[in-house]
C-alpha cells in the first residue's frame, strides 16, 4: 500500500478510535444529501408514473385522427385494428355542451362512446364509484354518465335526470328554428383517481347521442387505440401514419399530454437541483475539515516533504481523504434511502397519524400511499455527483499542503 494512502486512512480512521469527529460529520453529511436525493427523485418518478398510466388508462395510448369530420370511416377502422400491434380500436366524438341540472348550469366537456367497442379500449368501469358495475352496458340514448367532479359542483345522484344543450341551438336560432334540450337520466359516476383529470367536468354518452346534438350525421371525430404492447407506442403511431392516408394522423398519448408531460419533467429536475445543494453544503464541510486537517499536520506534512515526499504525493493524500469521505458516504445514503422508501408506507402513516392530515393529503393528492420508482440514471448521475464533489472538495486542502515550505513547515506551532 502506498504511504499516502496508508496516511488518507490514517487521518479519516484515526487508532483507537472508530471516526474521527471531523470524519463523521463530513460523511453524515454526504449521507444525508444523497438520501434525500435518491429518495425525492423515486418519489417524483412514482408519482409521474402513477399519472402517466392515469392518463393511458382514462384516454388511451393512441388517438387517431383527421382536421375534419370522419364520415366514411369504416375502412379506416378496419385498417387500424387490422394494423400489427393494436389489440383494439372504439370511434369517438368530443366537444362541449351545457347542462342545467335545477336551473343550476355547467358547460362540461363531453364524449360520445359506443359501449360495446369502449368497453375493449378504457376500463371506465373500473372508475365507476355510484351506479350499476354494469353502467357501460346501461348506457343508451337516454343515459350519461358524469364525472365526480361534476357530480359534487351541482349536487347530482345517480337517478336523477338532467337536461343537454347543444351548441347546434344557435345554428337552428338563425334559421328560426327550435332545438329543445335533451333530457337525460344520469346512471353512473366516475372517478379516476387523479386530481388533475378529475378537476375537468366531462359527460359520456352514446356515439348515436353525440352525432345528434352536433349534427353530423354518421360522422365521427376520430378512433381511441389500445396496444398489446404499451412500450411500442411511438412505433405503432409511425406505422399507423404510414398506412392512413391524408390527413387523417395518430398521435401518441405523450405528444396529446405534452404540457403536463413537461411540467413533470420540469417539476423533477428543479427539484433535483435544489436537492443538489444538500452534497454542496457537505462538499463545504470536508474541504472545511481537511483544510483544519492540514493547519493540525502542517509540522509532519513539512516533515514529509522533507524526507522526499513528492508536492503530487502530498495532493493526493488529501484528495484520496475526499473521495474515501465520498465512496462512504454515498453507500450508507443509498443504504439509508432504500430502508426508507422500503418502509415508507409506516413512515407516512406515522406522520399523517400525528399531523392528523389523513383527509387533506387525500383531497389535494389524491393517493394515502406515496409511490416510488427506480430508475437507473438517477443512480448513477447521483453516485457520480456525489463522489465528484467529495473528490474535488479535497483539492484546495490538497494544494496548499502541497505548497508547504519544509523549512517553515517544521518551524509551524
Amino acid at each position: 500500500m502506498p504511504w499516502y494512502v496508508y496516511i488518507a486512512l490514517k487521518q479519516l480512521f484515526p487508532s483507537g478510535r472508530k471516526f474521527s469527529f471531523f470524519s463523521l460529520m463530513s460523511i453524515l453529511g454526504v449521507v444525508l444529501g444523497v438520501a434525500v436525493l435518491i429518495i425525492v427523485q423515486s418519489v417524483m418518478n412514482g408519482f409521474g408514473e402513477e399519472f402517466r398510466n392515469k392518463i393511458i388508462a382514462s384516454d388511451g395510448e393512441i388517438k387517431v385522427r383527421a382536421p375534419q369530420i370522419l364520415n366514411d370511416w369504416e375502412d379506416t377502422f378496419q385498417t387500424i385494428q387490422s394494423t400489427e400491434g393494436v389489440e383494439a380500436a372504439s370511434p369517438y366524438i368530443q366537444g362541449v355542451v351545457m347542462l342545467q341540472f335545477k336551473n343550476y348550469p355547467a358547460f362540461p366537456g363531453i364524449r360520445g362512446i359506443q359501449p360495446d367497442l369502449e368497453a375493449n379500449v378504457l376500463p371506465i368501469e373500473r372508475y365507476l364509484i355510484k351506479g350499476s358495475e354494469k353502467a357501460l352496458e346501461n348506457l343508451y340514448d337516454e343515459t350519461i354518465l358524469i364525472s365526480k367532479h361534476l357530480a359534487f359542483s351541482l349536487g347530482i345522484h345517480v337517478g336523477d335526470m338532467v337536461d343537454i344543450y347543444t351548441p347546434l341551438m344557435m345554428e337552428r336560432m338563425t334559421k328560426d328554428e327550435v332545438l329543445l334540450p335533451r333530457e337525460m337520466k344520469v346512471v353512473g359516476i366516475y372517478e379516476t383517481g387523479s386530481q388533475k383529470l378529475d378537476n375537468a367536468d366531462t359527460l359520456l354518452c352514446t356515439l348515436r347521442v353525440m352525432q345528434e346534438l352536433y349534427g353530423i350525421d354518421e360522422g365521427i371525430h376520430g378512433f381511441t387505440v389500445k396496444l398489446e404492447n404499451p412500450d411500442q407506442v411511438q412505433t405503432i403511431s409511425n406505422r399507423l401514419n404510414h398506412l392512413l392516408p391524408h390527413p387523417i394522423q395518430s398521435y401518441t398519448w405523450m405528444q396529446n399530454h405534452r404540457d403536463l408531460l413537461f411540467i413533470l419533467g420540469l417539476e423533477k429536475t428543479m427539484m433535483y437541483f435544489i436537492i443538489l445543494f444538500i452534497i454542496l453544503v457537505a462538499s463545504f464541510s470536508i474541504a472545511i475539515a481537511l483544510m483544519m486537517s492540514v493547519y493540525r499536520k502542517t509540522r509532519e506534512i513539512g516533515l514529509l516533504i522533507s524526507l522526499g515526499a513528492t508536492s503530487r504525493q502530498v495532493a493526493t493524500c488529501f484528495c484520496l481523504q475526499g473521495l474515501i469521505i465520498g465512496i462512504t458516504g454515498t453507500s450508507l445514503g443509498l443504504l439509508m434511502a432504500h430502508l426508507m422508501l422500503t418502509y415508507r408506507a409506516g413512515i407516512i402513516k406515522m406522520i399523517i397519524a400525528v399531523t392528523n392530515s389523513s383527509s387533506a393529503v387525500d383531497r389535494f393528492y389524491g393517493v394515502t400511499e406515496i409511490p416510488s420508482k427506480y430508475q437507473l440514471e438517477d443512480f448513477i448521475i447521483t453516485i457520480l455527483f456525489s463522489i465528484i464533489i467529495s473528490t474535488l472538495a479535497g483539492l484546495i486542502p490538497a494544494y496548499k499542503a502541497s505548497k508547504l515550505k519544509p523549512a517553515n513547515a517544521l518551524r509551524s506551532e
